[in-house]
């Protein structure tokens, strides 16, 4: 059965992009078959798994707007898994889906039929709370939260869940909150550590774990087109999203 995990948070700058694309090639590693969707304009993902925006002619715009089918822009990546890329042109996408009948359920259209084909759909949400994140959260079985433990960045959790709510009311009653994920953590300070308890207890959210920790190999693997466990495949920081990855699977799996 296909897992759909939207990865959302509004504030940029908290590794959201780098949850997506680790994240999905670590489950590529443990034999699932996975989609990656690049719903942010700034086509980030796209670019960090070694595909240039400015060389595509199609890309994740054109099915949400109804004017090609998945399967005309979906490609291949290096590291073996799918992905619907984004160029800027995706910006124009909530202006041109505004006029229309069930906008918000346009990533859902965009993925019926062809999603099926695989185990896991990763969904890299713009840093906004606009409509394309709400489609993705319409869309989705689940939500994964990255935040930096900083105090900063945790200030619009709530703001996303009070979203959250609202999707399950109208739009998609399934969806759940898979919880927190730390990242750029650093272990040796005593606010890191202070900021994930308080928001684990101000939201009543689970942690996931272990915490993505903060390194320089994250910022280095983009320029590369892989991702960190294509570039530094014994690195800390790709051993934490191998183990994130794998619990996530097993708690994906049917009970015997």
């Amino acid at each position: 059965m296909t897992r759909t995990l939207a990865v959302a948070n509004q504030k940029g700058g908290v590794a959201k992009t780098t949850t997506v694309a680790s994240l999905g090639v670590a489950l590529r590693e443990l034999g699932r078959r996975v989609l990656l969707v690049d719903l942010d304009p700034q086509a980030c993902l796209t670019f960090s798994l070694g595909i240039d925006p400015e060389d595509l002619d199609v890309s994740i715009h054109q099915v949400l707007v109804r004017e090609r089918e998945p399967s005309d822009v979906c490609v291949c990546t290096d590291e073996g898994v799918d992905l619907l890329p984004a160029t800027i042109e995706l910006a124009a996408a909530e202006a041109a889906l505004l006029t229309r009948t069930g906008r918000e359920h346009a990533v859902r259209r965009a993925l019926d039929g062809f999603a099926a084909d695989y185990d896991w759909v990763l969904l890299d949400c713009p840093p906004s709370l606009g409509l394309l994140t709400v489609g993705a959260l319409s869309a989705a079985d689940e939500v994964l939260i990255p935040l930096q433990c900083e105090t900063l960045s945790h200030r619009g959790v709530g703001q996303l869940l009070d979203t959250v709510h609202d999707v399950r009311q109208f739009t998609n009653p399934r969806l759940g909150v898979l919880g927190l994920l730390p990242t750029l953590y650093d272990g040796r300070t005593k606010h890191a550590k202070a900021v994930l308890d308080t928001i684990s207890e101000t939201y009543d959210l689970a942690v996931l774990g272990p915490p993505i920790p903060k390194t320089i190999r994250f910022a280095e693997a983009p320029a590369l087109g892989r991702s960190i466990l294509g570039t530094s495949t014994s690195h800390r920081g790709a051993a934490a999203y191998r183990e994130v990855a794998a619990g996530l699977d097993r708690a994906a799996q049917p009970s015997p």
